[in-house]
């Protein structure tokens, strides 16, 4: 484990350093990410200025969890969870920076490829391999916000590249509608605020990037999954705490009924 984690701490900046310099050759070249979005518009294309607003955040905690895993200060199991996530970290900056190079040639079947394992990765991690989330642990809570916020935005990659790939100037069909309404909430019901919030994002992006109904819908969606998220991380936990008060109060006046 000790090998396997120094040399995380070697990848896992290298591929940061890969997947930034990508991301510069693709604002930068001729034609650029802007220029090849625009040219194959799908009923999943978010508002392109959404994904810029989202990234500069994310990385600005990429390169703070970066210094933590380089540092190494923390307990074993700190260093052991950052450890394991550096794999799967390294794994997607590579993959999204050599979409970058497939995308801007404009082969978007090609580049899907890279997305579907960056964003199967991603989700796998988060839902199979991530601790729970400790805010007493600065270390923990950075790898919940980099693999969750990876995974969010990955859902919406996803989205965007493979109906761009495939179903360029294609509207989006009654049964895509309800699925993606579907798929949303019930992803919402089993996130929590981190991931939950990049779901709502996405689907913001979406609706600012479409027109019409389905633009609406969209938004009607981000307000929708917004609410589950709420209600699934604010308002139940009050009402189970509340409820085990209760039953803790009954207890204690009848002890001789439990």
């Amino acid at each position: 484990m000790g090998n396997s984690q120094s040399a995380a701490r070697v990848v896992a900046p290298l591929s940061f350093l890969y997947d930034f310099s990508a991301q510069q050759y693709g604002m930068f070249s001729k034609p650029n990410m802007l220029d090849v979005h625009n040219r194959n518009l799908a009923a999943f294309s978010p508002y392109p200025y959404f994904i810029a607003g989202f990234f500069f955040p994310q990385q600005i905690f990429q390169l703070v969890w970066l210094w933590k895993l380089w540092k190494s200060d923390g307990t074993p199991q700190e260093n052991e969870t950052m450890g394991r996530f550096a794999w799967v970290y390294s794994l997607g900056n590579v993959c999204i920076g050599t979409w970058m190079f497939f995308w801007n040639s404009n082969d978007l079947k090609t580049s899907n490829v890279f997305v579907i394992i960056n964003t199967v990765a991603q989700l796998a991690y988060i839902s199979t391999q991530l601790p729970p989330l400790d805010t007493s642990s600065t270390p923990n809570v950075l790898t919940h916000i980099v693999s969750k916020t990876f995974a969010g935005i990955g859902v919406l990659d996803l989205l965007h590249n493979t109906s761009a790939a495939y179903y360029r100037n294609v509207p989006p069909s009654s049964l895509v509608q309800i699925a993606t309404g579907l798929g949303f909430a019930a992803a919402a019901g089993v996130s929590d605020w981190i991931f939950g919030g990049c779901l709502v994002y996405d689907l913001v992006a979406l609706s600012v990037g479409q027109e019409g109904s389905w633009g609406r819908l969209l938004g009607g969606y981000a307000a929708l999954t917004a609410g589950i998220v709420g209600l699934r991380n604010w308002l139940y936990p009050r009402y189970k705490k509340s409820q085990n008060k209760s039953r803790e109060g009954y207890a204690r006046i009848n002890p001789g009924e439990e």
